[in-house]
């Protein structure tokens, strides 16, 4: 029988406190605080496009996220500012996002779209066939090491 060693999954510092603080109202925005991904984000490569997506729920994507590219370096920048009033007390919240990522070989920086549903801020970048540039590369050797 052979022992495999055991992968591990990192946890939020102090999960059991974050847990404690979400269950107090007035503690309830300190969460953020012990979570460790304030922006999820999951992106994938298709032969033909380059796709981002970022939960950010409850902002206005028009006047709150900024995306900018620069250098094949894409980034997503978000502001969320909340002001709720209960029973004649008022609590403000807010926080910065930002999350940049180096876009593929073949990225059209120039036909970048992005839309925003249901809290999910999606960016697609459209990806050339033949990258500028790239080209095969024909190897050289004998016969003698072909076998």
């Amino acid at each position: 029988m052979v022992n495999l060693p055991v992968a591990h999954q990192p946890r939020p510092f102090l999960p059991e406190l974050s847990e404690f603080f979400a269950g107090i109202t007035p503690f309830a925005s300190l969460r953020p605080i012990f979570e460790r991904n304030l922006m999820r984000i999951e992106d994938e490569v298709t032969e033909d496009h380059y796709e981002l997506r970022a939960e950010i729920p409850g902002i206005d994507p028009a006047r709150d996220v900024h995306i900018t590219v620069n250098d094949a370096q894409l980034t997503v920048k978000a502001e969320r500012t909340e002001r709720a009033e209960v029973n004649a007390r008022s609590e403000f919240s807010y926080g910065a996002f930002l999350r940049t990522v180096t876009l593929p070989a073949g990225a059209n920086e120039d036909d970048i779209t992005a839309s925003y549903d249901r809290g999910i801020l999606t960016v697609r970048v459209p990806l050339s066939q033949n990258p500028s540039g790239a080209r095969q590369i024909a190897i050289q050797g004998s016969e003698d090491n072909a076998g």
